[in-house]
C-alpha cells in the first residue's frame, strides 16, 4: 500500500511563501503520476498540481499557474510544492495523492491520499 504524508502547512501572510513536502511510503514515487488538490471551506476538493511518473511533465490549474511549483526528489521517495505569492484565496487544506494515471487533473482518478496539512494565507 502507498502512504502519503504532507507537512509544510501554516499561516503566512499574502505575498508570501510556503514549500509543502509530502512523504511517499510504500512504492516509488516513479510508480504514479503524484498531485497536489486543495480543499477550501464550505468548498469541493480541487485540483492544484500534477507531476508525471516521470517527473518530465506537469500540469497546473489556471489559479496557480506562475505561482506554484510541484516536483520530486527521487531520491527521498518526495514530493514537493513550492507556492510563492501566495493569496488569500489560496487558504485551504492541501493534499497530496497519487494516481494511476500519468498527470491528470481529475479529482475523482487519485487512489491514494494524505491526511493532508493546512494552509492559511492572511490577508
Amino acid at each position: 500500500q502507498v502512504q502519503l504524508v504532507e507537512s509544510g502547512g501554516g499561516l503566512v501572510q499574502a505575498g508570501g511563501s510556503l514549500r509543502l513536502s509530502c512523504a511517499v511510503s510504500g512504492r516509488t514515487i516513479s510508480n504514479y503520476g503524484m498531485g497536489w488538490l486543495r480543499q477550501a471551506p464550505g468548498k469541493e476538493r480541487e485540483f492544484v498540481a500534477a507531476l508525471s511518473r516521470s517527473g518530465g511533465s506537469t500540469r497546473y490549474a489556471d489559479s496557480v499557474k506562475g505561482r506554484f511549483t510541484i516536483s520530486r526528489d527521487g531520491a527521498k521517495n518526495t514530493v514537493y510544492l513550492q507556492m510563492n505569492s501566495l493569496k488569500p484565496e489560496d487558504t485551504a487544506v492541501y493534499y497530496c495523492a497519487a494516481s494511476q494515471l500519468s498527470t491528470t487533473t481529475t479529482v475523482r482518478m487519485y487512489n491514494y491520499w494524505g491526511q493532508g496539512t493546512r494552509v492559511t494565507v492572511s490577508s
